[in-house]
């Protein structure tokens, strides 16, 4: 359901739209001034006039927008608060993405350009961002978490926002997480993400195009993070590069601050290092 804010002025309800506020803050109806009281929210409906007009949306902000924001702002199962500050955030993300496209942060090559093996650590750390996101947004739109899904493309913007460039390929990594970011986006914002299609040198249509798959070999993370315990008791942890040596992992874990802190002047007995998880220090 979709729930609005009621509002009244005595026991006639009033819509949203003849509803403003004045010099002082108070709510007023827009024909008389006459003073409004606001109910709790509830759903949509036209017996309580708590609608808003799609059409009003639509001319404001566009299709795309509502969209974005509907499908951002919960899961299916759960209502959902419209709210006008929901509007502008999706409005402000889909003028940020048109940025991206449009005034790239290094130039494009041309479509279909080869990445090669070889990359600078930025390139490389996108590439994973723009990969990780395609797994996780297929994910979500197949489980219909499409919060979820949005949620995800919005890391991926946020990523190709930081990113700088810092090596030969700069250009043709980005071009490939731009055009990640926009078949990923299209189920959600199919007019805007068609014509962003069209600026990136595309002459098909997006909905026409297979849906991107990512490659496995970007989605292992680079880092692990390895609990350290003494006594049983969670003191730090590590990051460390997968299937680190558990005699690096023991030496490590105890030239940690905190855990030699909580070692103190006691013996060790035994490190119990169990690879990929967690160090534990019995003293």
């Amino acid at each position: 359901m979709v729930c609005h804010e009621t509002y009244r002025v005595g026991r006639e309800w009033v819509y949203p739209e003849d509803v403003e506020r004045d010099a002082e803050g108070a709510l007023r109806r827009r024909s008389d001034g006459a003073l409004v009281a606001v109910g709790r929210s509830e759903k949509m409906s036209k017996s309580r006039r708590n609608v808003v007009d799609p059409a009003a949306i639509i001319e404001a902000y566009g299709a795309d927008t509502a969209r974005l924001f509907m499908l951002s702002d919960s899961p299916p199962e759960r209502d959902l608060e419209w709210t006008t500050g929901g509007v502008d955030g999706a409005w402000r993300f889909q003028q940020r993405l048109w940025r991206m496209v449009t005034e790239p942060s290094v130039p494009l090559p041309a479509p279909s350009t080869a990445i090669p093996a070889d990359l600078a650590d930025a390139e490389l750390t996108l590439r994973r961002a723009a990969h990780r996101a395609v797994a996780q947004v297929t994910d979500a739109l197949e489980t219909f978490r499409f919060n979820r899904a949005v949620a995800h493309v919005r890391e991926l913007g946020n990523a190709i926002g930081e990113f700088a460039g810092g090596g030969d390929s700069s250009g043709a990594v980005l071009r490939e997480s731009l055009e990640f970011l926009v078949r990923i986006l299209n189920p959600i914002m199919p007019h805007l993400t068609e014509e962003l299609w069209s600026l990136l040198g595309h002459r098909t249509l997006l909905a026409d195009t297979a849906w991107p798959e990512s490659d496995p070999a970007l989605l292992e993370s680079e880092t692990i993070t390895i609990a350290i315990q003494v006594n049983g008791k969670l003191r730090s942890a590590l990051s460390v590069a997968p299937d680190t040596a558990k005699d690096v992992l023991e030496k490590t874990a105890l030239a940690e601050p905190k855990v030699q802190a909580a070692i103190g002047d006691k013996a060790i007995r035994k490190v119990i290092v169990v690879p990929n998880r967690i160090v534990n220090i019995v003293v």
